[in-house]
């Protein structure tokens, strides 16, 4: 028997009756097949093993962006997400422990003299990121002279550097890393200016899930879980966070 099977918390209750957990994913947590549309990654194999403890079958649900995510769970029409933790997010939901950490850095165009955030912050210098990222907002937190230029996706926030509106791009390493392949000379910097600690987040007042969601992330993280989850993604930039 599960531990949710003997709760009497009303969410667990109703996720057990429900049959499943659904947990809000966005880009680019996750990736997708383009003939069957199955999503796969480390995120997917948590959503996975949350189910598992349950008892019930977990369902990643798909968002664009990070905002959307975090709306699905204040309106209910997703139980839980993996969310970076971030302060101004935290007035809309509560957060579990980390689960993970994913490095952030910047790409730089071919030729590029910038080694550091430091370098890159100048006047003059344009530097693509997604909207409301949580790498995005640690960054805004740093620069004082160089410019910030948005789109509110990965990709239409590569194509601003593709197309020269920007120098630099700042993102995950691991995203970072795939469009440096696609950009002839591009280098993405060794050093990190921060990492983005992901957590489990829960609508404001459910304190007897967000202990549930507690529990599973230590229990995940000491037994191996999250580890193995980043391994077969194969994603660089991402450790299991440390624990409570």
């Amino acid at each position: 028997m599960t531990n949710a099977q003997q709760s009497t918390d009303a969410k667990i209750d109703g996720i057990v009756k429900a049959g499943k957990v659904r947990v809000a994913l966005y880009v680019p947590q996750y990736r997708k097949d383009p003939a069957t549309g199955a999503l796969s990654g480390w995120a997917v194999d948590l959503v996975s093993a949350l189910g598992a403890r349950l008892g019930v079958q977990g369902v990643p649900v798909e968002h664009p962006t990070p905002p959307q995510a975090v709306a699905s769970v204040v309106s209910s029409a997703c139980d839980t997400s993996i969310l970076g933790i971030e302060p101004v997010r935290a007035a809309q939901v509560d957060y579990s422990p980390g689960i993970v950490q994913a490095d952030y850095s910047l790409l730089v165009s071919s030729g590029s003299s910038i080694h550091g955030v430091a370098d890159a912050d100048r006047p003059g210098v344009r530097i693509a990121a997604v909207r409301h990222h949580a790498s995005t907002l640690t960054l805004e937190r740093m620069l004082k002279h160089a410019t910030m230029v948005y789109a509110d996706l990965p990709d239409a926030t590569f194509e601003i550097m593709a197309r020269g509106e920007a120098t630099v791009m700042a993102s995950l390493s691991e995203i970072l890393l795939r469009y440096s392949a696609k950009l002839p000379g591009s280098r993405v910097l060794e050093e990190r200016y921060g990492f983005n600690t992901l957590g489990l987040a829960a609508q404001k007042g459910q304190a007897g899930w967000l202990a549930y969601l507690s529990a599973f992330v230590e229990e995940a993280k000491a037994s191996g879980v999250v580890r193995r989850a980043i391994d077969r993604s194969g994603w660089r930039g991402v450790h299991v966070a440390p624990g409570a």
